[in-house]
C-alpha cells in the first residue's frame, strides 16, 4: 500500500489532523494505531474519577464543538465518546489499521518517500509521515527494590483493570499529582485503608466543577453562539494562568494567595497542612485543580505517607525510616516518561542520522513540529510544546491546520 500521508497514532492528535485532512479534501491517509480502539489518553486512563482537568467546552474543537457535556469539567467517558462521534462522523475509522505498531521509520531520500515498517514485520511507504503519539502514552513506574517480592497486585493508574474497585483492600497510591487527586478521593471511598505516599506536595487551586443544567444546556443547544462565548471566555482565562507560570510577580501572588486559602480553608490540621505546603514558587510544577482530594487524605482510613518509600517486601512497603505498610494493592500515580517523544520507534533521515542521534543534545523542532533533516516529517506535541495552563487540544488544532 502507498499512502500519501502515515499518521502514526489515534488518540486526540491523529484524530485531529484526519478530521482536518477530511475537511481540506484529503482522502489518501493512512492511520496506524496500536491498539484495537481509538482514545490513547482518554481510552488508557479508566481509572475512577479520570476527568479532564481543561472546562469540557474548551476540551473539544473549535470546528467541531459539542454542546451537550455534562459538567464544567468532563469526566473521562464523556470525552471518550466525543472522540468516537468525531471519527464516525468524518468517516475516519475506513483509514484506520488498529492493531498495528509502527517499529521504525526511514526516508528513502531517492524515492522521496518514508518507509515504515511494522513491529510484525510489515512495510508501508508515505510521502508524508505525521508522528500523533503524544506525551502520555508510556507510564513511568519508579524501580522500587524487592517490588518483585511483592504478593498483592500493583499497577500504574493508566492500565487500571477493568471494573476494579478496590472495594475493601488496603491500598497505597504511590504519587500525588494530576492523577493522584483524582483517585484518591474515589478509592478513599471504597477502600479499608489508603496510603497515599508523597515524595514532594503540590500547588492546588479549587475546582468549581458542577453539573450543567437542563436549561444551559438547552440553550447551548439553541444558541451555539453562546457556547462559543463560553468557549473563548474559558481559553482567556485559562490563558491569564500563564503568567502566574511565568513568573509575573501580580498573577503569581494571587494564584498563591487562592491556593493557600484553598489549602487553609480545606485543612485544619496545622500539622497536615505545613506536609501539604510546597517549598518552591508557585507555577514552577503544574498547579492541580481540586476540591476533593484535601478533604480525601483527612478521612479516618487516609493517611499521608511523607517518608521516602525504602523498599518492597511479600506483604507491603516499608518506608526508608523502618515502617512497615501491610498493603493488598499498590496503585502508581506516577505520570509518564513524557520526554522520550517517540520511542521506542527509530526515525532515520536521508543521511542515516536518527531523530535520537540528532537529539542526543535535547530535543528541538521547529514550532514543535518540525526537525531539520527529516524531510516532511511532522512530530504533534513535540518539543517544547507541553504546557501546563490550557488546552493541548487548542495546540493540536493550531498544529494539524499548520500541517494541513
Amino acid at each position: 500500500m502507498n499512502a500519501s500521508v502515515a499518521v502514526v497514532g489515534f488518540g486526540f492528535a491523529g484524530l485531529c489532523l484526519g478530521m482536518q485532512l477530511k475537511r481540506a479534501g484529503f482522502d489518501r491517509f493512512t492511520i496506524f494505531e496500536k491498539a484495537p480502539t481509538l482514545g490513547g489518553t482518554w481510552r488508557d486512563n479508566r481509572y475512577p474519577g479520570a476527568a479532564c482537568d481543561i472546562p469540557s467546552r474548551l476540551y473539544s474543537f473549535s470546528f467541531e464543538s459539542d454542546e451537550d457535556w455534562s459538567r464544567k469539567w468532563a469526566p473521562q467517558r464523556e470525552i471518550l465518546a466525543y472522540m468516537q462521534r468525531c471519527a464516525k462522523k468524518y468517516d475516519l475509522l475506513r483509514h484506520v489499521r488498529f492493531g498495528v505498531e509502527i517499529a521504525g521509520a526511514r526516508f528513502d531520500a531517492a524515492a522521496g518517500l518514508w518507509q515504515l515498517e511494522t513491529t510484525a514485520g510489515a512495510a508501508f511507504a508515505a510521502r508524508v509521515l505525521v508522528t500523533a503519539v503524544g506525551q502520555l502514552a508510556r507510564p513511568s513506574v519508579p524501580a522500587i527494590e524487592g517490588l518483585d517480592l511483592f504478593r498483592g497486585r500493583s499497577f500504574h493508574s493508566a492500565r487500571w483493570p477493568e471494573g476494579e474497585t478496590l472495594d475493601g483492600q488496603r491500598v497505597a497510591v504511590v504519587g500525588n499529582a494530576a492523577s493522584a487527586v483524582q483517585l484518591v478521593p474515589e478509592i478513599a471511598r471504597r477502600a479499608a485503608r489508603l496510603y497515599v505516599l508523597q515524595r514532594s506536595p503540590n500547588w492546588v487551586l479549587p475546582k468549581p466543577n458542577r453539573e450543567y443544567t437542563g436549561m444551559e444546556r438547552r440553550i447551548f443547544q439553541w444558541a451555539p453562539s453562546v457556547a462559543r462565548i463560553e468557549r473563548w471566555w474559558t481559553w482567556g482565562l485559562c490563558e491569564a494562568r500563564f503568567l502566574g507560570i511565568k513568573g509575573n510577580p501580580i498573577a503569581s501572588a494571587i494564584a498563591l494567595h487562592i491556593a493557600k486559602r484553598h489549602l487553609e480553608q480545606q485543612v485544619a490540621d496545622p500539622v497536615l497542612r505545613r506536609q501539604l505546603t510546597p517549598d518552591y514558587p508557585i507555577g514552577a510544577k503544574r498547579i492541580l485543580l481540586t476540591s476533593d482530594y484535601y478533604p480525601a487524605l483527612q478521612r479516618p482510613n487516609v493517611r499521608l505517607v511523607t517518608d521516602p518509600i525504602g523498599r518492597a517486601e511479600q506483604g507491603g512497603l516499608v518506608t526508608a525510616a523502618g515502617e512497615r505498610i501491610d498493603l493488598d494493592t499498590i496503585v502508581f500515580a506516577t505520570g509518564f516518561k513524557s520526554t522520550e517523544f517517540l520511542a521506542p520507534m527509530r526515525i532515520e533521515g536521508p543521511t542515516g542520522v536518527t531523530l535520537d542521534e540528532a537529539w542526543r543534545d535535547g530535543p528541538e523542532a521547529y514550532l514543535g513540529l518540525s526537525v531539520a533533516g527529516f524531510p516532511n516529517l511532522f512530530v504533534t506535541y513535540g518539543p517544547n510544546t507541553n504546557l501546563g495552563h490550557n488546552s493541548i487540544l487548542f495546540m493540536l488544532e493550531c498544529q494539524t491546520r499548520y500541517i494541513v
